[in-house]
């Protein structure tokens, strides 16, 4: 091809691409003559884009990819000291609906904590022949509010399990050590409750299992170690005796594991998105037929203990869906393969400094990386009120373990995953407190990050590197600058509905002192709450809902015409907190149960 011929053409395809990006999904750079990004499908390397420098922001007025302006701010978020003892150390983490408290526990094998339990509530008998009795909490539900805890009695042990709540709100937890691993428990969302307990509830030992929550409701819980199986959680009572071999666990169990915790997705089709080490599958819970297989994703491990993050990004509705609706996994970080056997010999490893995400309906599915500012492992991922994606906690070298974790990442990044690809990266105000392995992170109703834990110790320990830490802190992302206080809508309560049904339009009304407001710039986000532990979110999901439109309400006030999810495929039934978002600031968020 001649030289001016050349330039005429690539010109072209570079103005085409320009005013097309939001239209078709992959760039059109790989076609240009000469054009080499690095890609490669399957088991390859995908360009890589550069991290962005500290602070950097788009332009004011800036508008996302596909979606409404957003209002821009330098601010890079705020901490806060919420707690000083949350009396357990947060191992595992979960906001109850409706009571707005947040269930803490940690582990009973070390019959320890740094909180008693209350008088009158029996002690446990760890041993009736010694009569020896533990009477420490570790269980304790807090308010995000005031930060009052109130102690729960537990007998099982709860020791890396996993959990995820019902229709009605109540906390199923499943899985642990010891005694503990064949057991399902259940903490109802009140202020009085207290947990029951089922210990053969399993037909195998979960420990380091993932829950998922199905489209009608109910459970399903996968692996953990020397269980390269999955089941389904019986109703409440019974006992569940039927296992199902899962390929893809005994395919990916290598000799440091690297399997455990796999993270498991809801497709939008009904279907679980299941990774493992460094693949995944798509897998027919109605008949348990793995129906896809995806391209590896290189690099290294991403589940524990390599311990990478992973969210699946907000899925956008419309007021008339495809038949097809859209879905994206995000996975963040890990360790090298072998970042456990070196951990042991005292070498920590440099994490993993990527974030690859993938279109799992897509045809021709395959993973696109970017590099994050900076390596991280044992992170926690958080979908944010507004969309955006906190990366927070966790270390630089290493990998999940006792002491196997170095080098404190304090610097939680945000990342906007609609924005061009190249700025999608910003790191935040910095934390002062390590939060290395057992550590937690849940978003809060008023639009905050609760952070939490870090126990790196076989015990309480506190005379060590990282001691076993009971502060809790919460971090307030940049749409919570108060330069941009105005721009907040407030959901009118006892204007909105507390119950929707699959495919209802509803109304939501808000007070928003703003003159410029409309369908494009006031949006409806519902995200259901994740029981996170060990860098994992089970059943974390965010809905943009399809608005039909927005009507002045009054001085001061409009109303939002929107639309239910259609299917428990894209929204299992049950509560989500839902946000009413203006130019990219959220709302506080309001409890809405799907029945």
């Amino acid at each position: 091809m001649r030289a001016s011929t050349r330039v005429i053409w690539t010109v072209s395809v570079l103005m085409l691409a320009a005013v097309s990006e939001a239209i078709f999904p992959l760039p059109f750079l790989p076609f240009l003559p000469g054009f080499n990004n690095g890609f490669r499908d399957n088991n390859a390397a995908v360009k890589v884009a550069k991290p962005v420098a500290p602070g950097a922001v788009g332009k004011a007025g800036g508008r996302r990819r596909g979606g409404a302006p957003e209002a821009q701010t330098n601010w890079a978020g705020k901490w806060e000291l919420f707690l000083e003892n949350s009396g357990v150390s947060a191992m595992h983490a979960i906001l109850m609906p409706v009571i707005n408290q947040v269930q803490f526990y940690d582990a009973t094998i070390w019959r320890i904590s740094k909180i008693k339990l209350p008088p009158g509530v029996p002690c446990h008998v760890v041993n009736a022949k010694t009569n020896r009795i533990d009477c420490w909490a570790h269980s304790v539900l807090v308010d995000v509010n005031t930060g009052a805890i109130k102690p729960l009695s537990l007998s099982t042990d709860t020791w890396c399990s996993s959990g995820g709540l019902t229709i009605n709100g109540t906390l199923v937890s499943t899985g642990g050590y010891g005694g503990g691993a064949n057991t399902v428990r259940y903490l109802a969302a009140c202020k009085d409750c207290g947990w029951v307990e089922y210990p053969q509830a399993l037909a195998a030992k979960r420990w380091y299992s993932t829950q998922a929550t199905l489209p009608d409701g109910n459970f399903f819980v996968i692996g953990g170690r020397d269980a390269l199986n999955y089941e389904y959680i019986p109703a409440e009572g019974q006992n569940n005796r039927k296992l199902y071999d899962s390929l893809l666990l005994r395919q990916t169990d290598d000799p440091e594991e690297n399997n455990l915790y796999p993270f498991v997705w809801l497709n939008t089709d009904g279907n679980l998105f299941i990774f493992a080490n460094n693949r995944s599958i798509l897998l027919s819970p109605k008949t348990n037929q793995v129906i896809k297989e995806f391209p590896q994703l290189p690099g290294g491990a991403r589940n524990y203990p390599g311990s990478g993050s992973s969210a699946l990004l907000p899925i956008h509705l419309y007021v008339k869906n495809p038949k097809v609706i859209p879905a994206e996994v995000l996975i963040c970080g890990g360790s090298k393969q072998d970042a456990y056997y070196r951990a042991g010999k005292k070498v920590f490893e440099p994490a993993l400094q990527d974030c690859a995400r993938m279109r799992i309906n897509s045809a021709k599915p395959r993973w696109k990386t970017e590099m994050m500012p900076m390596p991280r492992v044992m992170s926690d991922t958080v979908i944010l009120p507004n969309g955006d994606i906190l990366l927070v906690n966790g270390g630089k070298r290493g990998c999940s373990g006792w002491g196997y974790g170095k080098d404190p990442a304090f610097t939680p990044i945000l990342y906007k995953p609609r924005a061009a690809r190249g700025k999608r990266f910003r790191e935040l105000a910095a934390s002062t407190i390590p939060r290395m392995y057992h550590s937690i992170a849940i978003a809060l109703p008023d639009g905050k990050v609760l952070v939490g834990g870090s126990n790196t110790n076989d015990g309480y320990k506190y005379n060590v590197e990282f001691p076993t830490e009971l502060r809790v802190e919460k971090f307030s992302p940049p749409y919570l600058d108060p330069a941009l206080a105005n721009l907040r809508p407030k959901i009118v309560n006892n204007a909105t509905p507390k119950q929707i049904r699959y495919g209802q339009n509803f109304n939501v009304k808000v007070d928003l002192n703003q003159k410029d407001v409309t369908k494009e710039n006031l949006k409806v986000h519902m995200l259901a709450p994740s029981f996170t532990t060990h860098s994992i979110s089970m059943n974390m999901r965010m809905l943009f809902l399809g608005i039909v439109g927005v009507n002045p309400a009054g001085a001061g006030s409009f109303e939002i015409q929107t639309v239910a999810p259609p299917n428990g495929n894209i929204a299992p039934p049950g509560y989500y907190l839902i946000f009413a978002v203006y130019k990219g600031v959220p709302s506080i968020g309001e409890w809405i149960q799907i029945v």
